[in-house]
């Protein structure tokens, strides 16, 4: 099964439920349908300048958007009609492109999918807002929704305590590659806790939710989610492969992207399992040129040569594809068979081999 074509022709689909939600301009009567009434008078200008465009600015440039359609397929295979509930799409994608938007602030990133990052493009007050903003939008979906108030409820508070588990896997992550906290003798179970947090959140939430929606029992709710946070877990070591050996889709080799990890500092699960590894000259070296958060291409040239010298790039394939499969095997007993079954087989296998 093509992967890609699966997320391409799905992609499409989701996009025009975002538009649906999330106006690319705003009128009178798309803000009264988001925040009410007007007390005085709506200003159409601003929120157009300082929520719409930065918001589309970012999602036009595209996403694999593969959550909200992990979404979808858990919530038909476990018998769900995802087509009735086709507009909670939204929640994961809109909090996932809000993410991007604060993290390029806390990381001085200058591009996002090939182009000026949204704080380079219309300031840091306008992004941190449209990203706080992102995060919130997306609960009118369920605010406006005629699911019964149990399962609206059950939503809501697995929408919470996710949000919540993303802002501390940030928090650690940040707090090690900038050096708030003491990120040398990091361990490998430590670091997968933070991807739990901080990549597999969005997916756990993404997946539960599905369920939810399929009506399913409180197991299938939480082995689906154990699922989802794997193959997050197994997306954000790939990511980190990919910053090491080939980014910008489909293996090629784009110079300017190699190595962002190591200019931010970031203690992944290869530079954890190269410093465990390597002899104490190695991993000095290592450290200290993560710790230097530079831009020389020599430089980072050099820590990279290191991480692959211990054999640290197969190492993590390896930890990401036994992750998933692990999980899967938990969880496919109780899927139905059918399409959505089989695509969810293919994302899994996707996520552990992609190259881009």
């Amino acid at each position: 099964m093509d992967v890609e074509e699966l997320l391409k022709k799905r992609s499409a689909e989701i996009n025009k439920m975002i538009e649906k939600w999330m106006p690319r301009r705003y009128n009178e009567k798309n803000l009264e349908f988001a925040l009410g009434n007007a007390r005085f008078r709506y200003n159409l200008e601003a929120p157009n300048r300082a929520i719409a465009e930065p918001l589309w600015n970012l999602l036009d440039r595209g996403g694999k958007r593969w959550r909200p359609v992990l979404m979808m397929l858990i919530c038909e295979a476990l018998g769900g009609d995802a087509k009735k509930h086709a507009d909670f799409v939204v929640i994961p994608e809109l909090i996932h492109e809000g993410t991007l938007c604060i993290d390029d602030i806390e990381d001085n990133s200058t591009l996002r999918r090939g182009k000026p990052c949204v704080h380079k493009i219309f300031g840091q007050d306008i992004a941190i807002n449209a990203g706080n903003a992102m995060y919130y939008l997306p609960l009118l979906v369920l605010l406006k929704s005629k699911l019964d108030e149990k399962t609206k409820l059950q939503i809501y508070e697995t929408y919470v305590q996710e949000m919540i588990n993303i802002s501390f896997g940030q928090g650690m992550d940040i707090a090690w590659h900038n050096g708030t906290a003491n990120a040398d003798r990091i361990s490998e179970e430590e670091y997968l806790q933070m991807c739990a947090y901080k990549t597999g959140t969005l997916a756990r939430m993404a997946a539960k939710i599905g369920a939810i929606l399929a009506g399913a029992d409180e197991k299938a709710i939480e082995k689906a989610g154990r699922f989802a946070e794997s193959l997050g877990i197994a997306f954000q070591i790939q990511d980190d492969v990919l910053n090491l050996t080939a980014q910008s889709g489909k293996g090629q080799f784009v110079e300017e992207y190699i190595g962002e990890d190591i200019h931010e500092g970031k203690r992944t699960l290869l530079v954890i399992h190269a410093s465990k590894k390597a002899d104490e000259g190695d991993r000095k070296r290592l450290i200290e040129i993560l710790n230097m958060h530079t831009n020389d291409r020599n430089l980072i040239k050099e820590a990279i040569d290191i991480i692959k010298k211990h054999d640290a790039v197969e190492y993590a394939k390896k930890k990401a594809q036994n992750l998933v499969e692990s999980a899967w095997n938990d969880f496919e007993p109780l899927l139905r068979e059918g399409e959505a079954k089989n695509e969810l087989k293919a994302l899994v296998e996707f996520s552990i081999k992609r190259e881009f």
